[in-house]
């Protein structure tokens, strides 16, 4: 086995996983209520490294020096739930939520999601649903319904119709969203049936949550990206020719 081939060549696959994560990042930073995907990495196949004190006798010493690695792997990506910046729009069915514990409850064809993009609105029979065409949730657990006129909304999620109660809007809330939730597709998350936080959430209308990915950092990452795997791989051709002269 040759081992600097090993890593070398699994730094480069670690890196073009990682440059297709930063990339979906960055087609997504007009994305409101998006929440940035970041890379992990773990050791690929660790191994113990050791060597024996006396090579000619019977009764050899072996010790043992430590961790040897042969190279890196993509571990599981994780997501950052830290809030994005609130944006004026002044659309009644736009729907932002302040805190990062805090998701609108939607109905898909794969079971109810989580999400913090709140572009709602009326489809053909009047149900509010989000920007996937998906129904929007009472507290309750139901789709709700919301019939031609003036909406407002108070900041507990109170929907109100020409000033009259109509429905509340059915929100999660979670303690640690980072452990509770994980990422289906899209921007929808699924998680815990009930909220496992009491916090108020604080909703705010005709503002939209901004992605949270940072647009400079994501360049700077790729750049990063690239020259690592530009390394990695002159580090194959290095090895592919010691390995020839060998």
């Amino acid at each position: 086995m040759i081992k600097g081939l090993y890593a070398a060549a699994s730094a480069m696959l670690f890196n073009a996983a990682r440059q297709q994560t930063i990339s979906h990042n960055i087609a997504n930073l007009q994305t409101p209520g998006f929440k940035q995907i970041l890379s992990a990495a773990q050791d690929f196949l660790p191994g113990r490294a050791a060597y024996s004190s006396d090579l000619t006798s019977q009764a050899q010493t072996v010790s043992y020096l430590g961790a040897l690695g042969l190279g890196v792997q993509p571990a599981a990506d994780w997501v950052d739930y830290a809030q994005g910046a609130l944006q004026q729009t002044d659309n009644p069915l736009d729907f932002a939520l302040q805190g990062e514990n805090a998701f609108f409850r939607l109905q898909t064809p794969n079971g109810e999601r989580y999400t913090r993009d709140g572009r709602f609105q009326r489809d053909a029979e009047n149900t509010l649903v989000s920007i996937d065409g998906y129904p929007v949730l009472d507290d309750a657990g139901q789709p709700i319904t919301l019939p031609a006129g003036e909406v407002s909304l108070t900041s507990q999620g109170a929907l109100l119709l020409e000033g009259e109660p109509l429905a509340t809007l059915g929100i999660g809330v979670f303690q640690t969203p980072s452990t509770e939730l994980q990422h289906t597709e899209g921007n929808l998350f699924t998680g815990p049936a009930a909220s496992t936080a009491e916090d108020p959430p604080q909703v705010v209308q005709g503002w939209l949550e901004t992605s949270n990915a940072n647009p400079s950092q994501l360049m700077t990452q790729l750049v990063e990206v690239a020259r690592s795997y530009e390394a990695a791989q002159k580090l194959v051709q290095n090895q592919d020719e010691l390995t020839g002269k060998t």
